[in-house]
């Protein structure tokens, strides 16, 4: 049976994801989209690998049945710990042409760009950090790259809790720009690699030495999807355009809503998905 043409589908533990998803609908703003959001059980950092899968393959399913062939993981951790088994196991057993990508890869594949000295830091949960996933992608793609990793576990619940400007949090961001930059002191260059960080950018910058560049994801997501979507026109074609974006949250609408017009600039309107 030919597959219909729906939009394309982004996931994320929790809000985290709109930095992502908002770089991709600045950069490809003629698709149509599908935010889903799993606030309920935010975060997805300290959890098992076993439990990230099973939450994120459950998300991509309701996706897959909300017409979408493909999908975004907004979310490092899902990306680190369920990409690899959705990819090889579950996705086989559906229609041929629906994809599962994350945000790993699009950032390993120019890390070496990224950096002069060779010397990379990457600021994560611990579930991404136990995974290895960024070291192991980056020597890949440029082996003399080395890669620092901290786990920051506080900053996915300051960010989910709206605390992330406050005093409080300055003892969390200060001592995990300390401890990531007493690995190497030739590190010029430190990768968000959650996707809630980016909320965090001014509190970083105020601790993090000047000559120390600050790299979020999103727009490196967004000019890695264009460039797939260029490559694969039989998934670009099941790809809907219209600009039509949906926003779902397995928690509180009000909640969300409230986050994501901070974040967005604007309005949105949320709908609850019952797991």
């Amino acid at each position: 049976m030919e597959q219909k043409s729906g939009p394309i589908g982004v996931f994320d533990s929790g809000y985290g994801g709109l930095t992502v998803f908002k770089e991709l609908v600045k950069e490809l703003s003629q698709y149509d989209y599908i935010y889903l959001g799993d606030n309920a059980r935010v975060p997805y950092g300290i959890r098992s690998f076993e439990t990230v899968y099973q939450y994120t393959l459950e998300c991509v399913n309701h996706l897959f049945e909300k017409g979408c062939s493909l999908i975004i993981l907004a979310c490092n951790t899902a990306s680190a710990k369920a990409l690899r088994n959705i990819q090889q196991k579950d996705l086989p057993k559906g229609p041929a042409l629906r994809r599962v990508l994350g945000v790993i890869r699009p950032t390993t594949e120019i890390i070496g760009e990224l950096s002069k000295s060779g010397h990379v830091g990457i600021f994560a949960t611990m579930g991404t950090v136990n995974s290895e996933s960024y070291v192991i992608e980056a020597n890949k793609f440029f082996p003399q790259v080395k890669v620092y990793q901290e786990a920051c576990p506080m900053w996915v619940p300051l960010v989910e809790n709206n605390e992330h400007h406050s005093p409080g949090a300055d003892y969390f961001v200060k001592k995990h720009i300390e401890q990531l930059l007493q690995q190497s002191a030739d590190i010029d260059t430190i990768i968000l690699a959650c996707t809630h960080y980016p909320l965090l950018m001014d509190k970083i910058r105020e601790f993090l030495p000047p000559h120390v560049q600050l790299v979020s994801q999103g727009h490196i997501v967004a000019h890695s999807l264009a460039d797939y979507l260029q490559r694969h026109p039989e998934i670009e074609a099941l790809c809907s355009k219209g600009g039509r974006k949906e926003y779902f949250t397995t928690e509180s609408v009000t909640d969300f809503n409230k986050k994501a017009a901070f974040f967005l600039g604007k309005e949105v309107g949320s709908q609850l998905l019952n797991l």
